[in-house]
């Protein structure tokens, strides 16, 4: 596995390279520091060898001494807003909350069952069989598919991916302004989330959790486009029912409808235990 460190426009994993951007680039910070060190660890514990890449001595000082000295990052505080990817009204993603975006279809399963599952057991393949499917188009390595993944809370990566589940193939900026099929969003507090027994933080993902995750435990809100209330309302397991809110999208594109949704997630709170 390769990691890049240079001006990326966002953070990105794909096919084998890690685009890893700076909040602050040329700087590297002690969060970044860690997030790139905790990443060489989770590669190593699965038989995978990390190259690192940076053409800018500074950078490469600091992430060679960090190396040498984890000790020095290893307290690095999570800061409460990053800035290496801007692509939303935000100007950068906050880390109060994570989320697990879903299409419709998939959202049915897991509202009915109250539970969360990793994709080797969401659709009963192995692990060998998903990374040679051609849905895995950025190239995850197998071990992945045994995690449930999740993002930023203000995060439009969720809804850009089940866009592309349901079209069959990626939307196009137009599609993604003016006819956007947002997914369910799944929301939990990044402060309780990293306590459950399956958790992992692999210094790609926020947050991956291990096999399963039942959703009465430890779901914040799950967030349902308006259009899907009367297919979903009747099947949601009742120990979750209180959590889950219907919002109008009222035709709002990718930007201004994770906008919506992540303001009312983070005003919300009379309903969570």
């Amino acid at each position: 596995m390769k990691v890049n460190i240079a001006k990326h426009d966002c953070t990105i994993l794909w096919d084998g390279v890690y685009y890893f951007a700076l909040s602050d680039y040329p700087h590297i910070s002690p969060w970044e520091l860690k997030k790139l060190l905790t990443f060489v660890t989770f590669e190593k514990q699965h038989g995978r060898q990390t190259e690192i890449i940076c053409e800018d001595k500074n950078i490469a000082d600091a992430v060679n001494y960090a190396l040498a000295h984890p000790e020095t990052v290893e307290n690095a505080l999570l800061p409460d807003k990053i800035t290496e990817c801007t692509y939303c009204n935000h100007k950068g993603c906050l880390t109060r909350f994570v989320c697990h975006t879903a299409t419709p279809d998939n959202a049915m399963k897991i509202l009915a069952s109250g539970i969360l599952l990793s994709a080797v057991r969401a659709f009963k393949k192995t692990c060998a069989e998903l990374v040679n499917d051609i849905r895995n188009a950025a190239g995850d390595p197998a071990d992945y598919f045994d995690y449930i993944m999740f993002a930023w809370g203000n995060c439009t990566a969720g809804d850009n991916l089940t866009m592309e589940r349901v079209l069959g193939r990626g939307a196009t900026d137009d599609e993604r302004e003016n006819k956007l099929l947002p997914g369910i969003r799944f929301y939990f507090r990044y402060d309780d989330i990293t306590r459950h027994p399956g958790y992992v933080f692999d210094g790609y993902h926020p947050v991956k959790i291990k096999d399963e995750l039942v959703l009465a435990d430890w779901l914040y809100a799950c967030i349902v486009p308006e259009q899907h209330e009367n297919d979903l309302k009747n099947i949601i397991a009742p120990e979750i029912t209180d959590k889950v809110i219907y919002l109008p999208q009222d035709s709002l594109g990718l930007l201004d409808w994770t906008e919506r949704v992540y303001k009312f997630v983070e005003n919300w709170g009379g309903k969570y235990c």
